[in-house]
């Protein structure tokens, strides 16, 4: 059986109109992708024994809520579905709690840093571009009233937070991390 079908030759879903995946709903799906590569930064994390993973884990849940949410266009969902798909403010209370925690062991920040600082500490920035990306879309459905603005405030501080945990997990591993030098145009 072919993985792809006749719509997949042209580049379409077959279940899904080729305009719905222009929408602002469809694009902002990104949490998923966040999902995705916050597995894969688990797995590498986990080989190094680090005790963050669990937080990792949870987020992987949170972030199942936040497809939820999105999922459910608060112009024509049923009370019901939105009272069931609501985003809370806890998590990201939360989010914020963690990143103060690492902040406070970790060296303070005096330049721009680059992603780096080994595999763990790379595969937490990369989640973190995800999430930026994320968010970004998620933004448009806040302004158009279509979604909880905690959606966008969650993954606001996630990326934060993945990018403190990243400067963490390098420290924790003995990494450097690389530090930005702009460019000289005379080079």
């Amino acid at each position: 059986m072919a993985v792809w079908g006749v719509g997949g030759r042209l580049g379409l879903r077959r279940c899904l109109r080729a305009g719905r995946l222009l929408s602002p709903r469809f694009q902002s799906r990104g949490p998923q992708g966040v999902e995705d590569g916050d597995r894969f930064a688990m797995e590498l994390i986990e080989e190094k024994g680090h005790t963050f993973a669990e937080e990792l884990q949870k987020i992987q849940c949170m972030l199942q809520d936040v497809g939820s949410a999105l999922a459910t266009p608060r112009s024509s969902a049923r009370d019901a579905h939105l009272k069931h798909t609501a985003f809370a403010a806890g998590p990201i209370l939360e989010l914020e709690q963690w990143i103060d925690r690492y902040t406070s062991q970790l060296p303070p920040l005096t330049a721009f840093i680059l992603p780096s600082g080994g595999k763990s500490s790379s595969a937490l920035h990369f989640c973190r571009a995800v999430c930026r990306r994320a968010e970004r879309r998620v933004v448009p459905l806040v302004q158009m009233g279509e979604t909880d603005a905690n959606v966008a405030k969650f993954l606001n501080r996630l990326s934060d937070y993945l990018f403190t945990l990243a400067r963490y997990a390098a420290m924790k591993e003995g990494k450097r991390e690389k530090i930005y030098k702009k460019s000289d145009p005379s080079d």
